[in-house]
């Protein structure tokens, strides 16, 4: 029977061959079993600032990852926390329009070799390394100084509204992971939207 399989892998593609590798990974890092920990993402405080003629926005997030993304991280898959800000143009007789939008993406690793977490910031290029998993979610859980929108395309006659969240960010698994990610309830966590006005601060 092994025979068997080595030699149906064989004959496969690439993207084939890569899909049961990441899924042995899966399986070895008993990934299959139920999730102890379902995670929990959620936005505990936010705020804008208005300088230089630029809205910035800070916030505090609390980021608790499901035992599966752990699990997956510790076998050195990497994980993508994306924050998203949005403008809400408050409209009285129609649903609000985003009237701009903006996504701080973040990749996490862990490094077996230096048995250190990373922190990778996709928008800046900026890295950080921590002792712990807690301390890297810690750091990703804040968010300072993001800009967001330049105050001059903002109507003076109209009122806003800021809104954040967060999401473990599936796109960018790897495809075997994203299509387990897809069914998978354990690996769909988000925030609920945190929201303020505007002229609040």
């Amino acid at each position: 029977m092994k025979h068997k399989v080595v030699s149906v892998l064989s004959g496969c593609s690439a993207g084939v061959r890569t899909a049961v590798f990441f899924l042995a990974v899966i399986a070895s890092a008993g990934l299959w079993a139920q999730a102890e920990d379902p995670g929990n993402f959620e936005v505990r405080a936010g705020s804008t600032v208005l300088e230089d003629g630029v809205y910035y926005v800070d916030a505090l997030i609390s980021l608790r990852l499901p035992s599966q993304a752990t699990q997956a991280l510790q076998s050195q898959l990497p994980l993508t926390i994306r924050v998203e800000v949005q403008f809400l143009n408050r409209l009285r007789l129609w649903w609000d329009t985003v009237e701009h939008e903006v996504s701080q993406r973040s990749q996490l690793r862990y490094s077996r070799l230096t048995d250190r977490y990373i922190v990778y910031n996709i928008n800046t290029g900026d890295r950080d390394s921590f002792v712990t998993l807690t301390g890297a979610l810690e750091f990703l859980g804040r968010v300072d100084n993001l800009p967001v929108i330049d105050a001059a395309l903002l109507d003076d006659d109209r009122r806003y509204d800021v809104r954040v969240r967060a999401i473990l960010d599936k796109d960018d698994l790897p495809g075997p992971l994203r299509l387990l990610a897809f069914w998978r309830r354990d690996w769909s966590i988000d925030s609920d939207w945190l929201l303020w006005r505007l002229d609040d601060d």
